[in-house]
């Protein structure tokens, strides 16, 4: 059986998460960015596998402020917004009303998911599962979506040295409970899943965040890099951009994606 995460811990990320919500100016969240600019590489990875989503019953299961709940309601999706943050809750459903859509929000833990067996033809989870015990909630996720939907997430890898080193620093802006996945997660969504595609990312484009640090002073404590390089996302595009397509040529090399910064991945049921 799997473990599941301590009511303790819980409450340490429902804390954490509702800070953060009461410090977050909505007119400042970016929703189609947060999708398709190109420093958003799991998100356009996991956009091109879902195709159409118009009518798609969706649960965004840890939803955060909502960006993820509102884009695919634009998109035409039957949206759920789940997350244990009830301060995140309110914020996403602000999100929604502020970009006109409608969206539902419910209060789930990701590992004990209060919906029936089959009940979505999407489950989507942004940088959820390392919060959470992952293969537990991972199963919940397999549980609840239909045979022939798709379970899509992606989340951050824990074997780079550097995001390490970064990861020590930016105690602040972090949960003190999570804990970034294995590579080898990918082999458990395969014993679970008919296909499974995944991908990972952000290698030699680690370089915009040293260049947050060593060049613009930018402290790990005062901003989530993981946001700025969405907010600074016009200024970072060439050199994003140019070191994307080094970073396609690193991957091929053996072993060398274990040290990507994020793995995303598409799972058919």
């Amino acid at each position: 059986m799997h473990r599941k995460t301590t009511a303790e811990a819980l409450a340490r990320e429902r804390k954490h998460h509702d800070q953060w919500a009461a410090d977050l100016d909505i007119d400042k969240i970016l929703v189609k960015e947060s999708f398709e600019a190109s420093t958003a590489p799991e998100n356009r990875f996991i956009l091109k596998q879902l195709g159409s989503l118009e009518g798609k019953k969706l649960l965004d299961l840890g939803c955060g402020a909502g960006e993820n709940s509102v884009y695919f309601a634009l998109k035409g999706a039957r949206c759920v917004a789940a997350d244990y943050s009830p301060g995140m809750l309110e914020t996403a459903q602000l999100l929604a009303e502020k970009h006109g859509v409608s969206i539902e929000t419910r209060r789930i833990n990701a590992e004990a998911i209060e919906f029936p067996d089959n009940s979505f033809d999407c489950i989507y989870a942004a940088n959820l599962l390392h919060h959470v015990c992952p293969e537990t909630a991972l199963r919940e996720m397999h549980r609840v979506c239909r045979p022939g939907g798709k379970v899509c997430f992606w989340d951050p890898l824990k074997h780079n040295p550097l995001i390490n080193l970064y990861r020590r620093m930016a105690t602040e802006v972090r949960s003190e409970d999570e804990a970034p996945l294995s590579i080898g997660f990918v082999r458990t969504v395969e014993e679970l899943f008919s296909e499974v595609s995944h991908e990972t990312f952000w290698l030699s484009t680690l370089w915009i965040f040293l260049r947050f640090y060593l060049i613009e002073r930018v402290s790990p404590n005062q901003e989530r890099y993981w946001k700025k390089i969405i907010y600074d996302e016009p200024r970072l595009r060439n050199s994003y951009q140019r070191l994307e397509r080094l970073d396609h040529y690193l991957k091929k090399i053996p072993l060398v994606e274990r040290y990507a910064w994020n793995l995303a991945v598409v799972a058919t049921k």
